[in-house]
């Protein structure tokens, strides 16, 4: 969990916002959109010195079924400073020493669960290690917002994308891949077209590759099969055949925020997918649920009290349930 200082440009009259954010977008995007055959199991790691605060943040989540997945570390909690010069562009300050989990740590807890959600908030919540046995080990789908494994930490903390490393391993580790638009770029230095390189990497591991676009609404390349019934039959079945055509498309954006806080509306934005996913919806419809919800979060500030506040709008999740399953974020 990450400690946000926000310094917006519709708010600098006010001062800084100082909230939860990161992965407690998620889990509050994810708390409002699951339907009632699932729970929510976070699996998370703390500094000690706000343990008690992530209690009562966490303690606000209706569909959370057990903190034993929540660790405590002696390591002062992480914490970001965000400077935003206009709605799409903002310098990032990283501080805190929060460590990642060991695959030894985290496969026991990622086992119990039915899915799996991956946020990076800090970037270095499992190694590519770790993250190849987490795909080995758990048997249900597993969907990973790539963002911060892409920033580096640069003098002060200062966050900027760079290259990823292995990038086709670790795509390889997780069923479906959520990036923004300058993070695909990023990743496809020296393609001449980065959905070239979506429609490379999609196939028998990583099903569908999803994009977020900001205001214009999101993207995507999957295999047809992912896109016409993405997680219908328990357990996922990841033996999808090498010749499954590909599919692409883009939705756009239905709601439209001319002004707001845009902190956290990729994490809401993923949460709200997969647990449309989850319940049964198609890809197309799961993505239009995704931006509504990314839309509507941006007309709030912070993570506390985010979950009620887009549980308050209707249709952010359709489809058939699936009976009492988990999935940790």
């Amino acid at each position: 969990m990450v400690w946000d200082t926000i310094y917006a440009r519709d708010i600098g009259r006010e001062g800084p916002v100082q909230e939860w954010g990161g992965i407690a977008y998620a889990l509050a995007g994810a708390d409002a959109a699951l339907n009632e055959e699932w729970t929510l199991f976070p699996i998370l790691k703390v500094g000690e010195d706000m343990r008690e605060a992530a209690d009562v943040f966490l303690a606000g989540l209706e569909e959370v079924d057990s903190l034993d997945g929540v660790r405590t570390v002696e390591e002062p909690n992480n914490r970001v400073e965000l400077f935003y010069q206009d709605a799409g562009r903002r310098c990032e300050k990283l501080s805190g020493g929060v460590p990642g989990w060991t695959a030894e740590e985290l496969l026991p807890l990622a086992r119990s669960c039915d899915a799996l959600y991956v946020n990076f908030i800090a970037g270095w919540e499992l190694d590519l290690a770790a993250a190849s046995m987490l795909r080995s080990s758990v048997e249900g789908p597993v969907y990973a917002d790539l963002h911060s494994l892409m920033l580096g930490v640069g003098p002060g903390g200062v966050r900027a994308l760079r290259p990823l490393t292995d990038w086709r391993a670790w795509l390889a580790c997780f069923d479906i891949v959520q990036l923004n638009e300058d993070e695909l770029t990023t990743l496809a230095e020296g393609w001449d077209d980065p959905w070239a390189l979506a429609a490379e990497v999609v196939g028998p591991s990583t099903r569908g590759l999803l994009v977020t676009l900001g205001d214009r609404g999101s993207a995507w390349v999957s295999t047809r099969s992912f896109w016409a019934s993405p997680l219908g039959t328990p357990p996922t079945s990841r033996g999808i055949e090498a010749t499954d055509a590909l599919v692409s498309g883009k939705i756009e954006s239905e709601e439209r925020v001319e002004a707001g806080d845009p902190t956290g509306c990729g994490d809401v934005w993923g949460a709200t997918c997969f647990a449309a996913l989850l319940a049964g919806s198609d890809l197309e419809s799961a993505m239009r649920a995704a931006s509504r919800a990314g839309s509507r979060n941006a007309g709030f500030r912070g993570a506390t009290g985010l979950g009620e506040y887009l549980r308050s709008s209707t249709g952010l999740v359709t489809g058939a349930a699936r009976p009492q399953r988990r999935c940790p974020s």
